[in-house]
């Protein structure tokens, strides 16, 4: 039975099964090539013996499949990671000019970086070593240079941007 706690991107559950088949291949084509080393064994188990072998090669098909899948996933997640990363920089990049265009500080910039990673005021204190009265003054600072009221204004300003929608712009549609 297959753990229900298994990271379905780890393909050790696959790379496992496929082994197993091929060890049950190798068993079966085995026996079948000891059948026709005896001739006369095939004469009595003739049927029994087809139909071995069409189960062989049918596991050594699937063994095939499930490799060539397994590639093909791998590579896929490969892919897929990758354009994450990619993603994920371009995202800095949007927020950072953002934070650029509003001239916040470099304190300013750290404290709108945990804000918008979901930080409350007193983490984001706790986080940079400073008060709380400081970083909500820190706040006031960037919510009236971005032209935001509050922290979700930001964050549906920031996000505006990151859509592609610039807040002077009419919404699409």
């Amino acid at each position: 039975m297959i753990p229900l706690n298994t990271d379905p991107a780890k393909p050790t559950v696959l790379i496992a099964l496929i082994v197993v088949q091929s060890i049950c291949a190798a068993i079966f084509l085995g026996d079948i090539v000891a059948d026709l080393w005896m001739p006369d064994a095939m004469e009595t188990e003739g049927r029994h013996a087809f139909l071995e072998a069409i189960a062989t090669f049918g596991l050594i098909a699937a063994i095939v499949v499930e490799g060539r899948i397994l590639m093909w996933l791998l590579r896929r997640k490969a892919h897929l990671e990758h354009s994450l990363r990619s993603a994920q920089g371009a995202i800095q990049e949007v927020i950072d000019a953002e934070f650029t265009a509003w001239s916040l500080t470099p304190a300013e910039r750290d404290v709108a970086t945990f804000l918008v990673k979901g930080l409350s005021t007193g983490e984001i204190a706790q986080m940079r070593g400073s008060a709380e009265g400081t970083v909500k003054a820190q706040l006031n600072a960037i919510y009236r240079k971005s032209g935001s009221a509050n922290r979700a204004e930001l964050m549906s300003l920031l996000i505006d941007t990151l859509m592609g929608q610039r807040p002077d712009e009419p919404p699409l549609g």
